[in-house]
């Protein structure tokens, strides 16, 4: 990959990572209950999944699960149902205090894990991955070192964005002062889960 081809492939990626999404909004909910820097477990999660998404296409399997309608819909529906218990849990989240609040946080794994969950279970990642990657690669070069050239610049970007998205959501917590207050930011962030549950559930597989 030239130099070239990979600053347009960095701001591409600038611009995919900056543009609010399912992702973006679990960043700001972990910032929001689990506070910096125990959110970079879930920013960890959503990488590993970005990882795993880009070798599924670098495999080529990233085809048959673009062409094959059962694998699409389940892996759709199935974000869908995860994003609705997402916001479930964020609207019934305890607010009497911060400290309480900060006293039930969850496990490292478990913040890694939502995250990872929530990259994986959008079927749009890959075929949208599966969609732009390859018109970046320099086809007489090996494939698998732009892959991993790719991967390495999408991953530093999303770090630093959902770093961002996190630490900012953060900073909301720092300033609450009412259990009134914590809900209703509770609230907004189950009913921006929600509404990513709804664009996905509208995803339609390319034909």
């Amino acid at each position: 990959m030239s130099f070239q081809m990979w600053l347009a492939f960095m701001l591409a990626c600038w611009l995919i990572s900056v543009s609010p999404g399912a992702g973006a909004i679990a960043s700001m909910s972990s910032g929001l209950n689990e506070g910096m820097p125990r959110a970079y477990w879930n920013i960890l999660g959503l990488q590993l999944a970005l990882v795993v998404q880009v070798g599924i296409v670098a495999a080529g399997v990233g085809v048959l699960f673009a062409t094959t309608p059962w694998a699409f819909q389940l892996i759709k529906w199935f974000g869908v149902i995860y994003l609705l218990y997402l916001a479930y849990q964020q609207w019934s989240a305890p607010v009497q205090n911060i400290q309480i609040q900060q006293s039930q946080q969850s496990s490292a794994f478990k913040i890694m894990l939502r995250g990872f969950i929530v990259n994986m279970s959008n079927p749009k990642a890959i075929i949208f991955l599966l969609a732009v990657l390859p018109q970046f690669l320099d086809w007489s070069k090996p494939r698998w070192i732009q892959y991993g050239q790719m991967t390495i610049t999408m991953v530093v970007v999303d770090v630093l964005v959902m770093s961002v998205y996190s630490g900012l959501a953060a900073k909301v917590l720092s300033l609450l002062k009412t259990p009134k207050q914590q809900r209703y930011l509770n609230r907004s962030f189950a009913v921006l889960f929600s509404c990513a549950a709804l664009v996905l559930s509208m995803v339609h597989q390319a034909t």
